[in-house]
């Protein structure tokens, strides 16, 4: 049974919503003050996080942020406007999706289910690969650059997957949506965008991703051993 924590400070949201989990074989476990779950999952391990951004204490952008700075588990944020500019914000912070409120049980459920079924049924390269300062080991998803190790989220691994699996081909924004499918087509762009951005940030010094104007994103760099 996968184990999901719900970090919302209506405590009216959460014992229908185990309730209705449990049919799908997950246990939700809650809480409603986002400092207190900050350190719930540094002791614990769940395999996904359903985060509210309106919180007390702090808000969801700043509770996303934290956690990523000690873990990948994946997140879906839970916006009660709806507002783009909120997914936006919530995508930049390392999110993997997202739902506007007030949302249907079983449409969050189809979200959650695509996450982890994307994360198990992942095609991984048989052995690792290797480039000019960079290492992806693809049976433990670890990646090195400059013989350290680098921290990615899941969406920004899966891309970093799919571009280096095939270097020097030109990924479309349509193919990459079509690897990373969970983000709504209204701010697609924008999101791959936003994607490319961190990436290419944390790869620094290296220059690896080449911008490709109208056609794409390119994985430029050489091979190495």
């Amino acid at each position: 049974m996968k184990q999901l924590l719900l970090i919302d400070d209506d405590e009216r949201l959460a014992e229908p919503l185990k309730t209705f989990f449990s049919q799908y074989d997950f246990e939700l476990l809650s809480q409603t003050h986002p400092i207190q779950a900050l350190e719930f999952l540094k002791q614990h391990s769940v395999d996904l996080i359903i985060l509210d951004v309106m919180l007390p204490e702090i808000d969801g952008f700043e509770t996303c942020r934290r956690i990523r700075q000690f873990s990948e588990i994946p997140i879906i944020m839970l916006t009660a406007r709806g507002d783009v500019m909120d997914r936006v914000v919530g995508l930049e912070l390392g999110a993997d999706d997202y739902l506007p409120k007030p949302f249907e049980p079983r449409e969050l459920v189809a979200r959650i289910q695509n996450i982890l079924k994307r994360s198990a049924s992942r095609t991984e390269p048989a052995e690792s690969i290797y480039f000019q300062g960079l290492v992806i080991h693809a049976q433990t998803q670890q990646v090195i650059i400059n013989e350290r190790p680098l921290e990615l989220t899941s969406a920004e691994y899966r891309l970093l997957l799919l571009l280096a699996s095939q270097p020097d081909k030109i990924h479309s924004r349509d193919e990459i949506m079509q690897e990373l499918n969970g983000i709504d087509a209204d701010i697609y762009s924008r999101a791959i965008d936003i994607l490319i951005s961190r990436l290419r940030h944390k790869l620094k010094p290296l220059q690896a991703i080449k911008t490709i104007r109208g056609r794409g994103y390119q994985f430029i760099l050489e091979p190495g051993h």
